[in-house]
């Protein structure tokens, strides 16, 4: 962790809304002003995607499975190696992952393969993550001990392979069977790798719908925020204040002394409320730390 240079991540599986809240964060850091460094986890893959389907291929023949969750896709050390650089002088290298033709055709690529790597602004006011990875720790690295607020995205498993499934389906131009494959293949890395991290976290969101999905892969559609409910978990915070949110959140309610559930249709006010004093807080040490006047942040 580094008060001085700030590092504030959402982790969360493949389909499970790391997006949605990455737009509030979003929403938070301008009513904050707030210039962040965006990180995108993917960018943290070992390979491009015809290198991954070999990749695939090849242990699928070896008798192993390999996924985007685990280990030996992704290079783990050089991510805890930005995010410790970051902490201690706030300059770190970065680039992107294209997942679309949208996102390649601005720099004349194929989709699936990484921008070149480079520098990150100068000055920024934090760092912020998105991606499956802001919470792993092993005998070998432990990104989540560089992170000053760590917060996971857990809709129930049903509820998030139905988003995976259909956005990449419909987004991505993958078949409704090789999305089901690749679940599959990860089952053990996902085990392995996400699940701990959520233990690591400091508030943990997770959606929980009120609708049946006992089949998520017969599912048509996504339910809807207004058919869930959002179970908040709490843990290493003090002084939440738990009276006020369930006086702001209508239909709110404490189901345990650290948890607060709150209607899926409020889950973006929830967010914002929770996470906005938590970030000025670190905006706040921060400056201190700089030996700047005492400035006062926008609530």
């Amino acid at each position: 962790m580094s008060a001085k240079h700030p590092i504030v991540a959402i982790t969360g599986s493949s389909g499970a809304g790391t997006t949605t809240t990455t737009n509030a964060i979003k929403h938070i850091f301008r009513a904050l002003d707030i210039n962040a460094a965006f990180i995108e986890g993917d960018s943290f893959h070992r390979y491009t995607r015809p290198e991954m389907d070999k990749k695939i291929r090849e242990a699928e023949q070896q008798g192993r499975h390999i996924s985007y969750f685990g280990r030996e896709a992704n290079d783990f050390e050089a991510l805890e190696s930005l995010f410790a650089n970051y902490g201690e002088t706030g300059n770190g290298k970065v680039r992107r992952y294209l997942h679309t033709f949208d996102e390649a055709v601005p720099y004349n690529q194929l989709p699936g393969t990484f921008t070149p790597w480079q520098e990150l602004e100068q000055g920024t006011d934090l760092m912020f993550y998105e991606g499956l990875h802001g919470g792993v720790a092993d005998e070998d690295y432990d990104v989540a001990k560089h992170v000053d607020l760590l917060i996971g995205m857990v809709p129930i498993i049903n509820l998030e392979w139905i988003q995976k499934l259909i956005r990449d389906t419909s987004e991505r131009g993958h078949s409704r069977e090789a999305v089901m494959g690749s679940i599959i293949r990860s089952m053990d890395d996902y085990i392995n790798h996400i699940t701990p991290q959520f233990s690591r976290t400091h508030i943990n969101f997770q959606r929980v719908p009120t609708v049946d999905t006992s089949n998520p892969f017969s599912a048509k559609d996504i339910p809807s925020l207004d058919e869930s409910f959002v179970v908040i978990r709490f843990r290493g915070i003090d002084d939440v204040d738990f009276p006020y949110f369930l006086q702001m959140i209508e239909g709110s309610f404490m189901s345990r002394m650290n948890t607060l559930v709150v209607p899926g249709g409020k889950m973006g006010l929830a967010m914002e409320l929770l996470l906005t004093p938590l970030i000025k807080d670190l905006l706040v040490k921060k400056r201190a730390l700089e030996h700047l006047a005492p400035v006062d942040l926008p609530i």
